[in-house]
């Protein structure tokens, strides 16, 4: 695990390569956002901003999506994949945003939990995003390899661990924005089955580096078995 000194070095790095930590979603309302994360499950961000303008078009409001029929629904998002659940869950989420919260994206972490299809990731990324809550750490797939990587964590893959590990560790100010950061540097250069170590500026403080470097010099001037 590393040291402040590290970590904050590790914060500094990345805004220094990634001025704009901003989330790759494109959303211009709080529900949209929501709505898109759901979407960008085993999808990829690029794909739902493709897919998100039409849908929002057609169902314009909370209360449009609210009384959508599911199935037309579907038709909007079906290259997302895993759209029936997806659509399911748009539909209930809108009512319950309705129904129970007068229209307005909830703001805290228990509450968001209660809407259909959220979970921390979701709860989270609208927290930082939307509400600009400080502390929040969005453990999402890029965030758990590359911290894991560099030491930050014990390299565990459980979300709720990454989540509970890097929350003392990260400047509260800083968290939101060093998670979008990490998913930019995932990937361009921390990509998950051939990083580019060569080209990382964070070679410095990484472990992996650190460990396959030493395994490279171990192997040098062996004669082929």
């Amino acid at each position: 695990m590393k040291n402040h000194e590290d970590v904050l070095a590790i914060v500094e790095e990345l805004k220094k390569l990634y001025p704009e930590g901003l989330c790759s979603l494109q959303y211009p309302k709080p529900y949209e956002l929501l709505f898109s994360v759901r979407l960008a499950a085993q999808c990829t961000d690029e794909r739902v901003n493709m897919v998100t303008p039409a849908l929002f078009a057609r169902f314009p409001t909370l209360e449009a999506l609210a009384n959508a029929d599911i199935s037309e629904v579907e038709q909007y998002i079906h290259s997302t994949g895993f759209f029936r659940a997806k659509a399911r869950d748009i539909v209930a989420a809108s009512r319950m945003l309705v129904e129970q919260y007068g229209g307005r994206v909830p703001d805290t972490m228990e509450e968001l939990l209660k809407l259909p299809g959220v979970g921390r990731k979701t709860a989270n990324l609208i927290l930082g995003d939307v509400y600009h809550t400080p502390g929040v750490v969005v453990a999402d797939t890029h965030c758990i390899r590359i911290t894991g990587r560099l030491g930050l964590t014990d390299g565990t893959k459980d979300p709720a661990k990454v989540e509970e590990q890097l929350r003392p560790i990260l400047p509260p100010e800083e968290s939101n924005d060093f998670c979008h950061r990490l998913v930019l540097h995932g990937r361009a250069v921390c990509i998950a089955r051939r990083p580019q170590c060569q080209s990382c500026v964070l070679r410095p403080w990484c472990d992996h580096f650190a460990k396959s470097g030493q395994t490279a010099r171990g192997t040098e001037g062996r004669e082929p078995a």
